[in-house]
């Protein structure tokens, strides 16, 4: 569908860059002073600033080093920590000194983690203390490896160079600070092969392993051009600048690495780094922070704990009587949403001033309601093949319910719609990846004739808004040919207050048809309020449950009623981020 106009207003002003290396030294160039990153080097502490300038020397040092120490062009150096410094670091270190990194989840199980450095045949792996018997367990029988970094504690409480005792045939284990100290000796000596070396920005430097349609993961090559034109195209949609970001999803995921790492550091942002999901309020109170980035769990359990207090309060009708004199003062120009929805701001730090979702569909009045509390709130669409972003929702012209127009520079279409016009979404730009690595076949089967296929459906409204619908794999498909869409069930019933989460499916049924059944995941402290106390029984749970259930089935048509209805409390109460990481398409 071609659009006149699409992006309304006219494009931000970007600055041009070949390569990552480009972006970065130009980064510290223009902002040496400003701070760069704000790291927690212990937990309850107040925050520790690093500046670019000193950023840019420990790149410079290490990177150096590594190269000095082979670890230079055609190599891969896999990288497994939490999100800190030295990620940074040595991202950045091994991909501008001509290296190809490979960022890998920290929690894989060893097994996991020994077949993809198998896969990617590794030569190094740069990892933190609480992961260093994972990772040598990891490493056994990976006959690639020529070498460990270790990431020491800020306070160096390790030494600065060891030999594994305990494995005598494994490669030497180095320590960051060590290897960052004799990359500055290298570069008081005039050692100049980092510096100088000339980057071809059209090579695989980034591997990246992701989820797939079989157990095996996929592993999505990029260049420094696909990342590059990514970053340039994104930024030229929204106004970021002079922004302070908290990074709160995992760092190896692409959505994190590139839109909260990499692209705040070519704007010359501050990254702040999170203790942890139950720290997200103080820490966003105390790093100031302007920009979050978050997947849908994320921003949907704020949304609820918002209203939650708003009702503990007593104050709804005030709350919407003031939602609804805030939106009509705005049509003339009068905006009084800070200050109407102060403790509301407060809540969130106090600065925040733009949410950006993504990573999977998110309910559309999640983001309006931010909206009317004074925080823009907006939607992004994309995959690890495509670097990631495909399409954003611009600041200056958007749409609740949509993915957002796609980028500059990038086209999107609809393959085979149907009556309603919903299809298979294809892509094509420079910020297509490579292919996948080591598995021609399945790069010829997703990348056709330059075009991308998403494995996503949906279709393109008259403005030029991508609207998901959901995964081609997920679709269940009723015996008279309807098609229902799992995403946009689980959207509805999240949207009570006594759902934390849920997972819609099918199940055989009568007659050889499929029933839609459902997996839902309580709100252990909406129970409570609701049976006002927390000594309830699963039966009693589940009986509410079915009621919520009952009420949106009484609203939709048959083919989209839910038949099963489930319950599970333990996994999603015992470890949220697994919950995440799992609601975020990689």
């Amino acid at each position: 569908m071609k659009v006149k106009n699409m992006y309304k207003k006219p494009l931000y002003d970007t600055r041009q860059i070949t390569d990552l290396r480009d972006m970065i030294m130009g980064s510290v160039e223009m902002y040496a002073d400003k701070t760069a990153f704000l790291t927690k080097p212990v937990k309850g502490k107040p925050y520790v600033p690093v500046t670019y300038k000193e950023y840019g020397d420990d790149l410079k040092a290490f990177g150096s080093k590594l190269l000095e120490m082979g670890l230079g062009k055609d190599k891969k150096v896999a990288i497994l920590a939490e999100t800190r410094y030295e990620w940074y670091v040595s991202y950045l270190a091994v991909v501008t000194g001509l290296a190809v990194i490979v960022p890998l989840d920290k929690e894989l199980p060893p097994e996991e983690i020994n077949l993809m450095l198998k896969r990617a045949n590794c030569n190094s792996i740069i990892y933190s203390n609480t992961l260093r018997e994972k990772v040598l367990e990891a490493a056994k029988g990976v006959e690639s490896l020529e070498s460990f970094i270790l990431m020491d504690y800020y306070k160096n409480e390790v030494e600065p160079f060891t030999v594994r005792d305990t494995e005598p045939d494994l490669p030497k284990e180095y320590s960051f600070t060590y290897l960052v100290n004799e990359g500055q000796k290298l570069l008081d000596n005039n050692y100049r092969d980092y510096l100088d070396c000339d980057i071809d920005v059209d090579e695989m430097r980034i591997l990246l392993f992701t989820s797939g349609t079989t157990s095996r993961s996929k592993a999505v090559m990029h260049s420094h051009h696909t990342i590059s034109t990514n970053l340039i195209s994104m930024v030229s949609m929204i106004h970021i600048g002079d922004d302070t970001v908290l990074s709160i999803l995992p760092i190896h995921h692409t959505y994190e690495c590139t839109c909260d790492f990499l692209c705040q550091v070519y704007k010359g942002n501050t990254i702040a780094e999170c203790e942890g999901l139950r720290h997200i309020p103080a820490n966003l109170k105390e790093s100031e922070t302007t920009l979050l980035l978050g997947v849908p769990l994320i921003l949907e359990t704020f949304h609820k704990r918002i209203w939650r207090n708003i009702d503990k309060q007593g104050k709804r009708e005030q709350v919407e009587f003031a939602l609804k004199l805030t939106r009509a003062l705005r049509k003339i120009g009068i905006d009084l949403r800070k200050k109407m929805f102060k403790d509301i701001h407060a809540a969130l730090g106090g600065h925040l001033r733009l949410i950006i979702a993504g990573g999977a569909a998110i309910d559309p009045q999640v983001l309006a309601d931010f909206d009317d509390f004074g925080i823009l709130a907006l939607q992004g669409y994309g995959l690890t093949e495509c670097g990631p972003i495909l399409a954003l929702n611009r600041d200056i012209h958007n749409s609740y319910r949509s993915a957002g127009l796609p980028l500059p520079g990038t086209e999107a279409e609809v393959v085979d719609p149907d009556e309603n016009g919903i299809g298979e979404f294809r892509s094509r730009g420079e910020n297509v990846m490579l292919g996948y690595y080591g598995d021609p076949e399945l790069t010829a089967e997703t990348l056709k004739d330059g075009w991308f296929y998403t494995g996503d459906y949906g279709f393109i409204d008259e403005e030029g808004f991508l609207i998901i619908t959901g995964r081609k794999k997920n679709v269940i498909v009723t015996k008279n040919g309807e098609n229902v869409f799992p995403e946009e069930l689980e959207a509805l019933i999240n949207r009570n207050p006594e759902v934390a989460e849920s997972i819609v499916s099918s199940a055989a049924g009568r007659n050889g048809d499929m029933e839609i059944a459902i997996e839902i995941y309580p709100d252990a402290e909406a129970l409570k309020e609701h049976f006002g106390n927390d000594d309830y029984t699963d039966e009693e749970v589940l009986d509410l449950m079915q009621e919520l259930v009952r009420e949106f089935n009484s609203k939709q048509p048959l083919y989209k009623r839910i038949k099963n209805v489930s319950i599970r409390h333990e996994p999603f109460k015992k470890n949220t981020s697994q919950k995440i990481v799992r609601n975020y398409r990689k």
